[in-house]
């Protein structure tokens, strides 16, 4: 009598995945969505006025292993914090509205929440435009449909499918990101070009600070940041930090710009003042001079900018 053998099949199926896996396969997804949008935040990064990203870069990998096990936590908390409230309502809206369970009500429930998150956050940040409100709602609803859908799957096979498909698309954003800066569909920022000539003239904190430089060399400063270390605002005269922590004087600059347009470089010399020499940032159409505030991976900066009408 001949014998049947049963073909393993990944299709769907009545028998639920059991919970901790759909848990464990809804943190998959996030961290894998988390890498795409680290991936696009960095050559997003490329392209904005910022100081150098291979101190950063090089900084983050060596936090890699901490950064790993944070985001997997936070990835846990979104999963039954959010996800599976989501999966819950599409099956409630499902039953509700047309009777049985469908696919299209998690996207449906993850815009419905998305929209209450994101409106919370905006609230609390202040408020932001209508563009970016939107922008935020469409990425967040994507961003949770995709685990939700896995949640809900009743297909056998999907661990290794989901992965796979995430390797792929953190490939292929990295590629086409090379890409585009390649053919200059996007352009890396580089900082202006200045001469000495162009720094003459009042660069100012916005608070009141400002430094001033002449033609011959001379620069006077009004009330300058005098203590950029953000470790040592606390002393036991000003409790409060960094309120009594400016400088003002006359003395000498000097630009210089040997290698490059990373290598600009304003150093000034006041007695009343001690900080590093000033570093060239912002675009052609606002430059700024910088200092770090701290660690420079921080990207804590104290800027100055040339006030308006100066030449």
């Amino acid at each position: 009598m001949p014998q049947t053998r049963t073909v393993p099949s990944d299709r769907p199926t009545d028998e639920k995945r059991p919970w901790g896996l759909s848990l464990l396969l809804s943190i998959l997804a996030l961290l894998l969505e988390a890498v795409i949008a680290l991936v696009v935040s960095f050559y997003y990064g490329l392209t904005q006025p910022s100081p150098g990203t291979m101190g950063s870069l090089l900084g983050f990998i060596v936090i890699l292993p901490v950064l790993a096990a944070f985001t997997t936590a936070v990835a846990a908390v979104l999963s039954m914090g959010l996800v599976l409230p989501i999966v819950w309502l599409g099956g409630v809206l499902g039953r509700r509205v047309s009777g049985r369970e469908a696919w299209w009500w998690v996207p449906v429930a993850a815009g419905a929440v998305s929209l209450a998150v994101v409106g919370f956050i905006v609230a609390r940040s202040g408020g932001s435009g209508v563009g970016s409100f939107a922008l935020g709602w469409v990425l967040t609803s994507a961003a949770l449909a995709v685990p939700a859908l896995l949640w809900r799957s009743r297909r056998k096979r999907v661990f290794g499918p989901t992965l796979l498909g995430g390797v792929v698309a953190v490939i292929l954003t990295t590629v086409l990101g090379g890409v585009g800066f390649w053919v200059g569909l996007f352009e890396e920022y580089r900082p202006p070009a200045l001469t000495s000539a162009d720094l003459v003239g009042r660069w100012s904190d916005g608070n009141g600070g400002t430094l001033t430089f002449s033609a011959d060399g001379r620069v006077t400063a009004v009330d300058i940041d005098a203590d950029l270390d953000p470790y040592d605002d606390h002393t036991e005269d000003d409790p409060e930090g960094g309120e009594d922590d400016r400088c003002s004087g006359q003395g000498t600059w000097a630009y210089t710009a040997d290698t490059g347009l990373w290598s600009q470089e304003v150093s000034v010399t006041v007695d009343a003042c001690s900080f590093e020499s000033w570093n060239v940032g912002g675009t052609e159409g606002r430059p700024t001079l910088y200092q770090y505030i701290g660690d420079p991976d921080s990207w804590d900066l104290y800027e100055l900018a040339k006030a308006e009408g100066e030449t």
